[in-house]
């Protein structure tokens, strides 16, 4: 590992001038300061339109991303072919992880925008031999149809669409049991380190097992899902250099902040990156034998998304496990409100079917848990939103 960060470096000085001022002063990996999206951000302004994070000319980059704006200003980011090539390697990771093998079709059920997304995905699915099935520009229902008429054995998309997809089969009278796909790829969102909402997505697809991923536009494929142990993540260390720290000092942490050096994305890298998601590391080596950093159930939170309602810390993934977990809802959204300088919030939920009795069962599911009363409401029937990438549900009002 210490010979890839000298390579790194001994690339990126005095060529990448974002880095070589970081770096100027730096002897020792622990002089090396925290890179945060803040200062990309902020470097991008100052250097438009792609800032000074690019180590080569820009006749060297082949391929534009772009983050998608959901905590702050949407970052550029290119890539060289090197560094492209780097990021499909990882990828092939995540599907041999989770038992992809040559053969096997694979459905990509995103909206091929801007985003890195599942793009590296859909190349790495090409080197591995397998069929890689677009379904951009289609509704559900021809996803649906797609998946079924190629008999697509893996399914790539966020876990929100997953249960789109699912209960959208159900309206449409298709019955997926009859559907070949076996394994579902989910990324963009903590879902599929959650136990509810595996449960929810594995009970809508039978047959079906759902592999969680991780990964940043910014910072490229990280995680591949453990094959022995469920809910659990583990970073594919010969391509990162994984810490983690409490989020106020800095300090190593078991439980706290992930930070991330890429050290094969040479044409845009990123140092001792602070990515913002908060995981618990696990025990290592783990069952499935590799010593590649384990996070136990994926991404727990992120540092900007938790809430305090009335001295209580809250966090999406929280509220999501226990939604997941009342038998009967399609969609849900959480208001933030701010009164007298206090948090307030309440829970909109769409039932998926005539039940009077949803929202007080699941008002006390969340006191049980929480200990706080939380105001549930029922949406009509097709009034909520539903997210194709990564979901918006909570709404500050």
């Amino acid at each position: 590992m210490k010979a890839q960060i000298e390579a790194l470096f001994e690339a990126i000085r005095g060529r990448n001038p974002f880095y070589t001022r970081k770096l100027e002063n730096v002897r020792e990996w622990a002089d090396v300061p925290f890179t945060t999206k803040r200062e990309l951000s902020e470097d991008q302004q100052a250097h438009p339109p792609y800032g000074s994070n690019l180590t080569f000319p820009i006749e060297r980059y082949t391929r534009f991303s772009q983050t998608n704006g959901t905590t702050g200003t949407p970052l550029r980011w290119l890539d060289t072919p090197e560094s492209w090539d780097w990021m499909v390697g990882n990828w092939t990771k995540v599907f041999q992880a989770a038992g992809v093998r040559p053969g096997d079709r694979i459905f990509f059920a995103f909206s091929f925008g801007p985003f890195l997304g599942f793009w590296v995905a859909f190349d790495a699915a090409g080197r591995m031999g397998c069929l890689a099935i677009p379904g951009g520009g289609m509704r559900s229902s021809a996803r649906l149809r797609a998946i079924l008429d190629n008999e697509a054995g893996v399914l790539c998309c966020t876990p929100t669409y997953a249960l789109h997809l699912g209960e959208a089969a159900i309206e449409e009278k298709i019955d997926l049991s009859k559907s070949k796909v076996r394994r579902i790829i989910v990324a963009g969102e903590p879902g599929g380190s959650i136990k509810n909402t595996q449960a929810r997505i594995e009970s809508l697809w039978p047959g079906a097992r759902v592999f969680d991923h991780h990964g940043m536009t910014e910072v490229g494929p990280v995680s591949y899902a453990c094959p022995k142990r469920e809910r659990v993540l583990h970073v594919i260390e010969s391509s990162y250099v994984a810490e983690v720290i409490d989020p106020a000092t800095g300090a190593a942490a078991d439980r706290g902040e992930l930070v991330l050096t890429n050290l094969g994305r040479i044409g845009s890298p990123l140092i001792r990156y602070r990515t913002g998601d908060i995981v618990q590391r696990g025990e290592s080596p783990c069952a499935c034998g590799t010593r590649d950093m384990a996070l136990e159930s994926g991404i727990l939170a992120r540092t900007d998304d938790m809430v305090v309602i009335r001295g209580v810390n809250l966090y999406p993934s929280a509220i999501e496990d226990l939604v997941r977990a009342c038998d009967g809802i399609s969609e849900y959204r959480v208001e933030i409100r701010v009164e007298r300088s206090l948090s307030e919030l309440s829970i909109q939920v769409e039932p998926s079917r005539d039940d009077p009795g949803l929202a007080h069962r699941l008002e006390s599911s969340l006191r049980d848990a929480l200990g706080l009363r939380i105001p549930v409401s029922i949406a009509a029937a097709g009034s909520l939103p539903r997210f194709e990438m990564k979901a918006a549900r909570w709404i500050r009002i």
